[in-house]
This record gives structure tokens, C-alpha cells and sequence, in this order.
């Protein structure tokens, strides 16, 4: 099983608002960008489900030039409410960077 992990130069995630979340796969090559690009297995749908919100409202994005692939999504409580437990989503990558291509 190849994961997203094993072919992207790296995977992260951070804030995109108070509000949102992105999560960023860098890619070296174009083979490799275009493997996870194209993939089945890596999109919007599965990043609802990784993170458990609703698809609708997942967006994606793809930079050619720069072989950038991103996806953002709601976050289930707003950055620093008391109950939420990443301020930063600086942790959140890892899901989606395990995810089968």
C-alpha cells in the first residue's frame, strides 16, 4: 500500500481562518503530483470523511506550477474555543498523509 506520505516531498496542515483548515501536499516531481492528483482514493470525499465533515463544503485546489494539491474544510469548533484541541491544525496533516494513493 503506498501512502500519500511515501511519494509527497511533505504534508502539512495549518489555519485558514479562525474558522477553516487546509491541508497542503508538496509535491517533488511531476509523476508524483500527478499520481496523488489523479488518485481515486485522494479527494474531496475522503477528506470529509477523514475529518468528518460534509463533503459539499470540502474544497480542493490544485497549483500545476508549483505542484502544490490543497484541501480545505470547516472546522468543527472555531480556533481557540475551549473545547478544541489543535489551535493551530498544525497536527491534522497526519490523517491524510496515511491515506492510501
Amino acid at each position: 500500500m503506498i501512502q500519500v506520505k511515501d511519494i509527497a516531498k511533505y504534508v502539512r496542515s495549518k489555519n485558514a481562518g479562525p474558522f477553516w483548515a487546509t491541508i497542503e501536499i508538496f509535491c517533488d516531481d511531476d509523476e508524483s503530483y500527478n499520481k496523488i492528483k489523479n488518485s481515486s482514493k485522494i479527494t474531496k470525499e475522503k477528506v470529509a470523511e477523514l475529518y468528518q465533515v460534509n463533503a459539499k463544503l470540502v474544497k480542493e485546489f490544485y497549483v500545476d506550477s508549483i505542484r502544490v494539491i490543497k484541501f480545505s474544510y470547516p472546522r468543527p469548533l472555531p480556533s481557540g474555543h475551549k473545547y478544541e484541541n489543535d489551535m493551530h491544525t498544525g497536527q491534522q496533516y497526519i490523517r491524510l498523509a496515511e491515506a492510501e494513493v
